[in-house]
């Protein structure tokens, strides 16, 4: 799967580490409503390209998984500043 790196030099692979260091970084760097949305630009970076199709939970289950994700930053975070800013689209 990641035989293209075999090819690649010294200063190729810095350059590779680099760029993936960097997409890690903004999807690390992700806040308040950021952190729902789907992230494309993330698999992007890896040399396969493909684009699968997301399987969409139905609305009450999507929001479920949101309210357990919501509670999951309370509990790992729990001293993470809040937000009461609305969602702007």
């Amino acid at each position: 799967m990641d035989a293209d790196l075999e090819s690649l030099s010294r200063e190729q692979l810095i350059a590779e580490v680099k760029r993936l260091r960097q997409g890690i970084r903004e999807h690390r760097d992700s806040t308040r409503h950021e952190l729902c949305w789907h992230h494309p630009a993330l698999w992007s970076l890896l040399p396969e390209k493909s684009d699968p199709l997301p399987v969409v939970p139905d609305w009450p289950q999507f929001l479920q998984g949101c309210l357990r994700y919501r509670q999951s930053l309370d509990e790992q975070l729990p001293l993470a500043p809040r937000s009461h800013e609305p969602y702007q689209d």
